[in-house]
């Protein structure tokens, strides 16, 4: 059962593979034209390698902030459309009130406490954190990036 202490994912293939090769690559690369300029050697190669190694280093952490900025799409929508069922009222008063990791923190909240928490958030100004301890109807989330 996912709460607030395991709601954190990690994706081994991404996490502990691809940017870690990718960093190694990069610091790899840039050992080698620290080596090159000490040494007097062509440095065209070289940099040309760091250049490759950066763009390389890049794929993994370009690729993670475009799926992020589209989750928080989704959850922006999502919590206008429980918004919504729940009061039959526009969420944009409410949303204009509440910082995007407010919304996200929020969306952890079952239909009972979401607008009572939703009100002490805006009104004490909660960091997410402390919104997501507040929570005590758990909504699972297994399907985030």
């Amino acid at each position: 059962m996912q709460n607030y202490k395991n709601h954190r994912r990690l994706y081994p293939f991404h996490h502990f593979v691809l940017v870690p090769i990718t960093l190694l690559y990069f610091f790899w690369s840039l050992a080698n034209l620290i080596h090159g300029i000490m040494g007097g050697e062509e440095l065209a190669p070289t940099i040309q390698q760091l250049m490759g190694a950066l763009l390389f280093a890049s794929f993994p952490f370009l690729a993670r902030i475009y799926a992020l900025k589209n989750q928080n799409r989704i959850i922006r929508l999502e919590m206008r459309q429980r918004y919504f069922e729940l009061t039959g009222k526009s969420f944009k008063e409410k949303e204009s009130q509440l910082r995007l990791s407010q919304i996200i923190a929020l969306r952890f909240a079952g239909d009972a406490e979401l607008l009572p928490l939703m009100d002490r958030a805006i009104k004490e100004k909660m960091k997410a954190d402390d919104i997501k301890k507040a929570v005590t109807d758990w909504q699972e989330d297994r399907h985030r990036v």
